[in-house]
């Protein structure tokens, strides 16, 4: 006899278990059965809560940088570079889903969704930044649009802290 459960506690569960296993181990890794026995439920019960797998990661995705936006809000950096490079830190701790995101974004709407979205994120974060530093409105675009480059190349082309810090402060 299991004890009745709210739908958003089960929810959680669910989505602490992927974020686990899908962090740990890779997206295309985990089955849906796997997925379902770590968070101890039945495999079908997992569709009682999301469309699909896809569903599930960007879920994952969204708690993950929900919780670096809230500690970079609250971080104090005592220059803009120490700002990017804690960002890119963040982000690279989810950098085995990086890969798995580009690639199925154009089969999974779930997927073009939260990308989208986050790209929206990003680039007001840069843009509000570049802002604060006085950069001039007419820079504004081409420096935001170098900086995401900049993020995601040094996401997906793992390189020293010494080179990254390097890359952004020539920047």
């Amino acid at each position: 006899n299991k004890r009745p459960q709210d739908r958003q506690e089960k929810h959680d569960e669910i989505v602490a278990a992927a974020r686990s296993l899908f962090l740990d181990e890779g997206f295309d890794a985990v089955s849906m059965a796997r997925l379902a026995a770590a968070a101890g439920i039945a495999p079908n019960t997992i569709y009682w809560y999301f469309k699909d797998k896809d569903e599930v990661l960007a879920t994952v995705l969204s708690n993950v940088f929900s919780e670096h936006w809230l500690a970079y809000l609250a971080a104090d950096f005592p220059k803009p570079i120490d700002k990017l490079l804690w960002f890119v830190a963040r982000l690279q701790e989810a950098s085995i889903l990086i890969s798995t995101v580009h690639t199925r974004l154009r089969t999974s709407s779930a997927i073009h969704i939260w990308h989208d979205n986050f790209h929206l994120m990003l680039e007001a974060l840069i843009r509000n930044e570049l802002m604060t530093l006085g950069v001039l409105e007419a820079d504004v675009d081409a420096l935001t649009t170098i900086l995401i480059f900049t993020i995601e190349g040094l996401l997906i082309h793992q390189s020293s802290e010494a080179l990254s810090y390097r890359i952004c402060e020539t920047l």
